[in-house]
């Protein structure tokens, strides 16, 4: 018998529904009795801005020269009832990370590299530091559920006010900080014991639903003198009707965030299983800002997996006014570098993993509250990476709006996008690309 007709051995192959993390769980749950825990968003892959296409212009439209035509790239976030609205020189924001969850010096480079390319940063749970207020040029203060920090003077001290009832990796549950992130200066900011693991509240302590919210609202335009912008942030499960009610409740923003966005720790099962991708959302959300005739007028950031010039550009083509990064712009500080993989190997982890960010180990001082460990971020030059990263991000943004034509990024549109597959077209509303067929709409 020739080589050739000989059968080869059947391969074994693992099972698409058991393959070897599934299996590695289940042991590992059947071992300790406890779920997993770990920090940033979900890892799977889901449809995402790379399942979109910007179409450049050609005959049928006029693009704008780069060096020579302005595009715009600013925003003014609060225009709504604020008697101080925040106007930002690009559309890229920070999002809300937690003194607790970064360490002092990390907080102190990200409200730096914003101040420098003139955007706002946030301060997450746990309440506002010196270090971050005072290179801050714009500063966005987090009104969670946890009421962690609190206090009405450092409500005044903010150029706005967010009040956070969902984050996208955790909808509708409470953020965990490991008792090993809680110092002496994170215990006694925040009111508890230290070196205790701490869990967050999965929804507000005084009130239980929009028309509390509107309440709540009030109450804070009253403390800051009607001043500040107040956002809304919300984790995207029911964008449409979430929004809504934030809309009529009275926010000046929303902030809407997806399955993407990273998290500082909570439950693997959570992250992964909870909350839709932010493509799938972005849609309607407009849409309920379209239908109560408040596109525009009540501003609209997005985030959640947001990396590149691209993904700006196409998440305000969808509509979109800014918006928001935080794992990203922590890689940008210099977070999970190559450089310091024998260290995150001796975690147990890897450089791009991320898995150790909840552990309060992180080699670059980043993710950390042991003061020799922080002590290795130079916030100084942190900042300035930081501030390069989204230069070039909204750079980025405008080299596509020009090929585009448009004199401004809020001048991109749906009709500017096409899709690559069948499930980003149906989210994302625009057509297949080469037809003129919107899945779900009349052929």
């Amino acid at each position: 018998m020739s080589d050739i007709n000989k059968i080869p051995p059947t391969q074994p192959q693992f099972s698409a529904t058991f393959d070897p993390y599934t299996l590695s769980e289940i042991r590992r749950a059947a071992a300790t009795g406890i779920y997993d825990i770990r920090g940033a968003g979900t890892k799977r892959k889901l449809p995402h801005f790379d399942d979109l296409l910007f179409l450049g212009a050609s005959v049928s439209r006029y693009p704008l020269e780069g060096y020579r035509e302005k595009c715009g790239t600013d925003v003014v976030l609060g225009t709504r009832f604020a008697k101080k609205p925040i106007h930002l020189k690009t559309p890229v924001t920070i999002a809300g990370m937690s003194f607790g969850a970064l360490s002092a010096n990390a907080k102190e480079a990200l409200g730096r590299g914003a101040s420098i390319v003139g955007t706002s940063t946030t301060t997450g749970d746990g309440g506002m530091t010196p270090e971050e207020r005072g290179q801050s040029k714009t500063l966005v203060y987090q009104y969670l559920p946890s009421r962690y920090g609190m206090n009405p003077d450092d409500l005044r001290k903010a150029d706005a006010i967010e009040v956070v009832i969902g984050q996208g990796a955790k909808p509708g549950g409470g953020g965990m900080l490991l008792g090993q992130k809680i110092s002496e200066r994170v215990a006694k900011m925040r009111c508890l014991p230290e070196g205790i693991d701490q869990r967050s509240a999965c929804r507000h302590p005084d009130w239980t639903g929009p028309d509390d919210l509107e309440i709540k609202i009030l109450e804070l335009r009253e403390i800051t003198d009607w001043e500040k912008p107040i956002y809304v942030k919300i984790g995207a499960t029911r964008p449409y009707y979430d929004v809504a009610l934030a809309v009529k409740a009275g926010a000046d923003v929303v902030v809407l965030d997806g399955m993407q966005g990273g998290t500082a720790a909570t439950q693997e099962v959570f992250i992964e299983h909870v909350g839709i991708p932010i493509l799938a959302a972005i849609r309607p959300a407009v849409q309920a800002l379209q239908d109560l005739g408040m596109h525009r007028k009540v501003q609209l950031i997005v985030s959640g997996g947001i990396r590149n010039g691209a993904d700006v550009a196409k998440a305000l083509a969808l509509g979109a006014d800014a918006v928001a990064i935080g794992t990203a712009a922590l890689v940008a500080l210099g977070d999970n570098d190559p450089s310091l993989e024998d260290e995150y190997r001796k975690l147990g982890s890897t450089a791009g993993a991320y898995d150790d960010w909840q552990d309060g180990k992180d080699p670059a001082g980043i993710t950390t509250q042991d003061p020799e460990l922080a002590k290795r971020l130079d916030p100084v030059k942190a900042g300035r990476r930081l501030a390069n990263y989204v230069s070039v991000m909204t750079m980025e943004a405008q080299v596509i709006a020009r090929a585009c034509g448009k004199s401004h990024l809020h001048n991109l549109e749906p009709e500017d996008l096409v899709a690559l597959t069948l499930e980003s077209a149906a989210m994302a509303r625009v057509p297949l690309a080469g037809t003129t067929w919107i899945p779900g709409n009349p052929l």
